[in-house]
């Protein structure tokens, strides 16, 4: 794999040096799009998955962290800058994506924030290869797709991702999943807490990345369970304990119910510190001075 500067432009970063590198999955060529602000030890910054994860929704906490490390944030592939290709996501995908960036882009053990979804793959990657991470913070976990929590079986899942995959069908669901009230309202159930920071021009900053080429296919895997890494809080729970990185687990106080419940057994275990701030799943996005000033002490504590 090598790396160079990113070479279309971007409207969804931070700010900072954006660079691209070249990951081959079975035989197919995906173009992943990351972003480096400050110096120092590295820090990597890995977005929640959902319809509109970009490595843009890091940039609060990015640049309140980049006096203190070498701050990195990555869009994950099928999201974002990086290639929207119509491969088959799964956790199978990501698993190896996440091994091989670190490996590729870091010289010496990381400390990664990672928010939502993104959990159990970094806790996945800290029980196999232990030497990669030297600290984990989990900022609002999840480790289950939303039709999942929603109560929707795996096989009427299943069928729902390849009608949203199909050429026609596919892209009308899509659109209609997209459109910028329907993306207002899902803000407003349950990512943002505050209703006025949901602007006509936010959303539609939103809308404009989800109308990406290629845009429908990685999201509908997250949607309908097809990322979840884990399928039971017992799994999620196992890999934590005896865990050999320290982790710190952030929560927001407004989190949904199931996934606040799903937290705080997590933030129960021995040896997990864990916070409370204000927000919910979308808090490192929306609060992130807050998430910045808990996990801070916590990154710099060596």
């Amino acid at each position: 794999m090598s790396t160079n500067l990113l070479s279309t432009p971007t409207n969804f970063g931070l700010g900072g040096e954006v660079k691209e590198l070249s990951w081959n999955w079975k035989n197919q060529q995906l173009r992943i799009a990351y972003e480096t602000l400050g110096s120092g030890s590295p820090l990597l910054l890995l977005p929640a998955f959902s319809t509109v994860s970009t490595r843009e929704e890091m940039s609060g906490i990015a640049k309140l962290l980049a006096p203190y490390f070498q701050v990195v944030a990555v869009d994950w592939p099928g999201f974002g800058d990086s290639s929207r290709l119509p491969v088959s996501y799964d956790p199978n995908l990501y698993q190896n994506f996440l091994e091989n960036f670190v490996t590729s882009v870091f010289n010496t053990p990381i400390a990664i924030v990672a928010a939502g979804h993104s959990a159990a793959y970094v806790l996945k990657l800290a029980k196999e290869n232990p030497t990669a991470i030297s600290r984990i913070v989990l900022v609002a976990p999840t480790w289950r797709g939303p039709l999942p929590t929603m109560g929707a079986n795996r096989q009427l899942a299943g069928i729902f991702r390849e009608i949203v995959r199909s050429p026609i069908l596919g892209q009308i669901l899509y659109k209609l999943n997209t459109v910028p009230s329907f993306l207002s309202f899902m803000y407003r159930r349950h990512v943002y807490v505050d209703a006025n920071k949901l602007t006509p021009s936010f959303i539609e900053h939103k809308w404009q990345n989800t109308q990406q080429p290629g845009g429908r296919f990685a999201p509908a895997a997250f949607v309908t369970g097809s990322l979840d890494a884990v399928h039971n809080q017992t799994d999620f729970l196992a890999l934590v304990r005896d865990l050999s990185v320290p982790l710190m687990v952030v929560i927001g106080e407004s989190s949904p119910t199931k996934s606040r419940a799903d937290m705080d057994a997590l933030a129960a275990l021995n040896g997990v510190q864990a916070a409370v701030v204000p927000g919910s799943l979308g808090m490192h996005e929306e609060y992130p001075q807050a998430v910045a000033e808990v996990i801070l002490p916590f990154l710099v504590n060596s």
